[in-house]
C-alpha cells in the first residue's frame, strides 16, 4: 500500500515562498502520476499543479492551474519517491490545506486535473499566507 506524507507548509508573508515536499511510501515508479490539490475553508478542493510521463515526449509533462501558472514549480525527484511543489509570490488566496495525490499509470494532462482520477491521498499541509 502506497502512503503519502507531505511537509513544508505553514506561515508566509506575502510575496514570499515555500516548498512542499511529499514523500511516497513503498516502491512507486517513474511513470506514477503525481498532483497538487488544495482546499480553503468553505471552498471546494480544486487542482494546483500535476506532472505525468509522456511517451512522445520521453520525459515528464506538467500542468498548472491558471490561477498558480508562473508561480508555482511541480518537480520530482524519482530517487526519493518525492514530488515537491516551489511556490514564490506567495498571496493570501494562496492559504489553503495542500494534499498531494499519486496515480499508479501516466495519463493525459487533461485528466491531471481530475481529484476523482488519483488513488492515494496524503493527510495535507496547511499553507497560510499573511497580507
Amino acid at each position: 500500500q502506497v502512503q503519502l506524507v507531505e511537509s513544508g507548509g505553514g506561515l508566509v508573508q506575502a510575496g514570499g515562498s515555500l516548498r512542499l515536499s511529499c514523500a511516497a511510501s513503498g516502491r512507486t515508479l517513474s511513470s506514477w502520476s503525481m498532483g497538487w490539490f488544495r482546499q480553503a475553508p468553505g471552498k471546494e478542493r480544486e487542482f494546483v499543479a500535476a506532472l505525468t510521463w509522456s511517451e512522445s515526449n520521453a520525459d515528464y509533462s506538467t500542468v498548472y492551474a491558471d490561477s498558480v501558472k508562473a508561480r508555482f514549480t511541480i518537480s520530482r525527484d524519482n530517487a526519493k519517491n518525492t514530488v515537491y511543489l516551489q511556490m514564490n509570490s506567495l498571496k493570501p488566496e494562496d492559504t489553503a490545506l495542500y494534499y498531494c495525490a499519486a496515480a499508479n499509470r501516466p495519463t493525459v494532462r487533461a485528466l491531471l486535473r481530475t481529484s476523482a482520477w488519483y488513488d492515494y491521498w496524503g493527510q495535507g499541509t496547511q499553507v497560510t499566507v499573511s497580507s
